[in-house]
């Protein structure tokens, strides 16, 4: 069956990630066009040049660029957390407890209300810009629990997380080691048909997190049952994430606010990705990481939202472009990079997160001339997607 070709035209500045096919490390076409047909980029050039095609959508002189990659998130829950953020806020400091309401909360719910606030949610992200999104368990914290997050997860996203080993739960409390066999066994067996990913936060700085030796177990356990790897790391104080995560080849190791020397040559050295989420510090108060220390370095750098209900209840991946821009000593074209092709990378795909021919058709439209806006205009809500159907 032969799909129409829609062209899309009337682009005053397209960013496709791709050098060949343009300027600079975005590859910006001015006065561009594209081809989408069959769900996928069939053509990039100046508009002056397009061919024809059966559907014409002119987008006004708008900047187009690759939807979002949010390459981190926690969108299976119940409750919510202001009180928390209000007492973060007035100095109360962050140790990753709070998880625990969060769990009690979700436990409590039903699959309708779940799949309700899930779905609110991917539809908040699309409509401003996003469009694709991984979505991690981590709030159930029981084989039941955990299975039933990763399965809704599944209803709306391939980007799947297994993250049994978020938090040790308080009918656990002292006794990790039977935890992590649960994780390891049971519950491990239990959500692996419903993940395409494993993650821990590896985290010995906080009482309630999982020290190396059990985040080792954790990885390899399910590396063994098939799953690609990822790893909160790093994000309270130094710790062994970074290093772990690039032993063992994860796709990303993400947070990455306390580095060595020795962690940066890491992550320099191998194919993990550095996933950045400015979201948190924003809504923690904490420091923000070092991007440029990556950056030059040569360091792969993602950006996400990490939205979850208690250290970043935001789904804008263009506000952590603006913060990245503005507290991390991004350039807005670093920024948009991360937030894209970075976010691609962290999850190991290599048909979105770029606008070149092959590509999915994942059409990010900005109510701007040009993608510098994201950072230009923070706060706005300047971004859209474009669905060819």
């Amino acid at each position: 069956m032969s799909h129409a070709a829609t062209l899309i035209t009337g682009v005053g500045e397209l960013v496709t990630n791709d050098p060949s096919l343009g300027a600079g490390p975005l590859g910006l076409v001015p006065d561009a066009a594209l081809v989408v047909q069959g769900g996928a980029v069939a053509w990039v050039g100046p508009a002056a040049a397009a061919p024809a095609a059966d559907e014409r959508v002119d987008v006004g002189g708008r900047a187009v660029l690759p939807g979002f990659v949010d390459s981190h998130a926690h969108l299976v829950f119940a409750g919510e957390r202001s009180a928390e953020f209000e007492a973060r806020m007035s100095g109360v400091p962050y140790d990753g407890g709070g998880i625990a309401s969060t769990v009690r909360a979700t436990r409590e719910a039903d699959e309708d209300q779940l799949r309700a606030r899930l779905r609110g949610l991917v539809a908040e992200m699309r409509a401003q810009g996003t469009t694709t999104v991984e979505i991690k368990s981590g709030y159930g914290l029981t084989v039941a629990d955990e299975e039933r997050a990763l399965r809704l997860a599944r209803e709306v996203t391939d980007e799947t997380t297994f993250l049994g080993a978020h938090v040790v739960p308080a009918e656990y409390a002292g006794r990790v080691d039977e935890y992590v066999a649960l994780v390891t066994g049971p519950m491990l067996a239990a959500c692996a048909p419903h993940a395409r990913w494993i993650d821990v936060f590896c985290e010995p700085a906080s009482p309630h997190a999982f020290d190396g030796a059990a985040s080792r177990a954790v990885l390899t356990a399910g590396r063994d049952a098939g799953l690609g790897l990822r790893v909160h790391g790093n994000q309270l104080g130094p710790g062994p994430g970074v290093q772990l995560a690039v032993e063992l080849g994860a796709a990303s190791v993400d947070h990455c606010t306390h580095l060595t020397e020795a962690d940066v040559a890491a992550l320099a050295s191998g194919i993990t990705v550095a996933t950045l989420l400015p979201g948190v510090e924003f809504s923690t108060r904490q420091p923000y990481p070092d991007a440029r220390r990556l950056l030059d370095a040569g360091v792969t750098l993602a950006l996400a939202t990490d939205c979850n209900p208690g250290t970043c209840f935001s789904s804008s991946m263009a506000l952590c472009v603006a913060l990245a821009v503005r507290e991390m000593a991004m350039t807005p074209a670093e920024a948009v990079l991360a937030a894209t092709a970075g976010g691609a990378a962290a999850l190991r795909r290599d048909d979105v997160g770029h606008l070149g021919v092959g590509a999915r058709a994942d059409l990010a439209v900005l109510d701007a001339p040009s993608y510098r806006y994201l950072a230009y205009r923070p706060g706005v809500p300047l971004t859209g997607t474009l669905d060819i159907t």
